[in-house]
């Protein structure tokens, strides 16, 4: 468990939520989060992140923002992706807790306070796991199983549902650099810096309107997370250790091979610099050598890596609130 101080802070549950036109949903999510926040009797802030929006998401924001001293509208200057959107919402948010969910209502606002209730027992994070979930088994439920026990298998994370309603300690939350994609992977990257997590069951109703924007694309992605997941779990901090590895494997078999090309030619005459068996070998160790070379570049990158953690990807053009 992450040691961090108790909450001290006026507020103490942050909503981060990232809208992408969903002008269809912004006032139902605004008006149910709310009632639910309230029957906790506890201090709260909603922060709506608008995505470059091209429909009617942003000035709904504004509207509620101007009545509602609660709730903050954070516009980004342009589309930047879900991930950046979290990132950017977690950065403005002030709370002891952060949580992390959907405005198109898939996430159920009315079991928030079951997961702040768990990580109030001093969880780094608590995620929902999503039970009888209405969708495709072949579009949805299979390559999100599938895709769940790939990410557990390489990180070490048991949490079941990594991609889905999650809340974190906020000074956790803050202290995290995100790039795109890894929303998906949160769980598993408070587990790799030392976190403790825990699960508590919630539901997965349909989307409250529009069009999931969820498609065959993002599925691919989520192949390249895992990839990369493996990567930082295994190699981050040294990065010579893969492409080490891979060089020197390389070399070996080239050199095995040539062992035998001069043996033939020894013994048997056999003329070898024409030969594809030579030809493999120069290349083989050639891609040593460059495998090697990579594993130096970012050796030395890895080395300034928190020089840049500060970077941000994004830019915020206005915070919307009440005065």
């Amino acid at each position: 468990m992450i040691k961090a101080e108790e909450c001290k802070r006026d507020i103490e549950v942050s909503i981060v939520t990232p809208m992408h036109n969903e002008e269809g949903c912004v006032r139902e999510f605004h008006k149910r989060i709310t009632a639910a926040l309230q029957g906790m009797n506890t201090t709260y802030e909603i922060l709506l992140v608008n995505d470059g929006s091209t429909d009617s998401t942003e000035s709904i924001i504004r509207e509620l923002a101007a009545d509602d001293p609660h709730l903050k509208g954070v516009m980004l200057a342009r589309n930047r992706g879900q991930c950046t959107a979290i990132y950017a919402g977690i950065q403005e948010s002030k709370g002891c807790y952060v949580v992390i969910m959907d405005g198109d209502l898939q996430h159920k606002p009315e079991e928030v306070p079951s997961l702040i209730e768990e990580i109030r027992k001093g969880y780094d994070l608590v995620s929902g796991c999503r039970t009888n979930r209405g969708e495709s088994m072949i579009k949805r439920k299979l390559p999100s199983k599938i895709a769940n026990y790939l990410m557990r298998a390489t990180s070490g994370c048991q949490v079941k549902d990594m991609g889905g309603l999650s809340v974190l300690k906020g000074k956790l939350a803050r202290s995290m650099t995100l790039r795109e994609g890894q929303h998906r992977l949160i769980p598993a990257l408070v587990y790799g810096m030392g976190g403790s997590t825990s699960e508590v069951p919630i539901s997965a109703p349909p989307r409250f309107a529009g069009e999931s924007h969820y498609g065959l694309s993002r599925s691919i992605d989520v192949l390249f997370d895992i990839v990369m997941l493996w990567f930082q779990s295994s190699f981050k901090q040294r990065p010579i250790y893969l492409f080490g590895r891979i060089s020197l494997l390389m070399f070996m078999l080239a050199s095995l091979v040539m062992v035998w090309l001069l043996y033939e030619k020894v013994f048997f005459g056999v003329h070898m610099g024409t030969r594809p068996p030579f030809m493999g070998c120069i290349l083989l160790y050639l891609s040593s050598l460059g495998f090697m070379s990579t594993g130096f570049i970012l050796e030395s990158l890895a080395n300034t890596y928190d020089a840049v953690m500060g970077t941000k990807t994004y830019q915020i053009r206005e915070v919307v609130e009440k005065e």
